[in-house]
Parts: C-alpha cells; structure tokens; sequence
C-alpha cells in the first residue's frame, strides 16, 4: 500500500503563489510518476502537471510558463510551485503516484489540498 500526505494549500491572492507539497510512504518501486490533479466545483478532474522518476514532465496548458513541478532529493517526494495564481486556478488539489507491479498499473491518491485564489 501506498500513503499520499500533501500540504501547502491555503488561500491567496490572484498573481500570488503558494508551493504544494506531497510524500509518499509505503511500498514504492523505483519508477513511478507523480503529479497532481485539481477539481474545481461542478468541474471533472484535470491533470495538472506530472513527473516521472527519470524526470519527464507533463503539465496542463492553463498551467504552462506558470506553474512548475519537481521531486525533492528524497525520491518519493513531490512539489507543485504555483505562481501567477488566477481565480480560475481554485480547485481541490490531489497528489497521486502510479506505478506498475506484475504488469498491473496501480494509482493512489492523495486526500486533497484546497487552494484558493480570491481577493
């Protein structure tokens, strides 16, 4: 099993920033992706941004030039810095990590962090 803790949301002014953070503990294996997603009210959840264990990184978009994920130096960690915030970037964030054993993709998540862009 795999446990997902994230922190750093909170509420913040438009063009402000906050840095997300999340650790994963459990049984991991060596290649993985991480990365985040977001729900905002009445919306489906969208991919973020994500990185994989050899740091290959996909991001949204609507987060491009804007938002920037990384993996801390202990390897199961992962970190959204969000800058330039927008209304339109309030939503639940979810952290997950997903990763194959036995030919089978497994995906956990996160419980959510709120992040909030109001003046």
């Amino acid at each position: 099993q795999v446990q997902l803790v994230e922190s750093g949301g909170g509420l913040v002014q438009p063009g402000g920033s906050l840095r997300l953070s999340c650790a994963a503990s459990g049984t991991i294996f060596s290649i993985n992706v991480m990365g985040w997603y977001r729900q905002a009210p009445g919306k489906q959840r969208e991919l973020v941004a994500s990185i994989t264990s050899g740091g290959r990184i996909n991001d949204a978009d609507s987060v491009k030039g804007r938002f920037t994920i990384s993996r801390g130096n202990a390897e199961n960690t992962v970190y959204l810095q969000m800058n330039s915030l927008k209304p339109e970037d309030t939503a639940v964030y979810y952290c997950f990590l997903a990763q194959q054993f036995a030919g089978k993709s497994n995906s956990y998540w996160g419980q959510g962090t709120q992040v909030t862009v109001s003046s």
